[in-house]
């Protein structure tokens, strides 16, 4: 976590707002003392790779097949009449 004290924070307010959107968390000191913390209002929709491999680390589901079966395979337009 980076920390940034007041008059940074007034002279790159924009920056570092565009650095929390971006996921840093930033501390702002007064003086000398941790006063606040700039962090992204909402998190990301996206991640990246690195963040969410370990979902997928893990060994595949073994009844992924049976469960695939339970679909119906037939096609049919949805928009159709009837």
């Amino acid at each position: 976590m980076e920390t940034v004290g007041l008059r940074e924070l007034r002279q790159n307010a924009s920056d570092l707002v565009r650095r929390a959107e971006e996921g840093a968390e930033i501390t702002i000191t007064v003086a000398g003392r941790p006063g606040a913390r700039l962090v992204p209002a909402a998190a990301r929709t996206w991640r990246r790779w690195d963040d969410v491999a370990d979902l997928f680390a893990g060994p595949a589901d073994p009844a992924w097949e049976a469960d695939r079966d339970e679909i119906p395979h037939d096609l049919r337009d949805p928009w159709a009449a009837g």
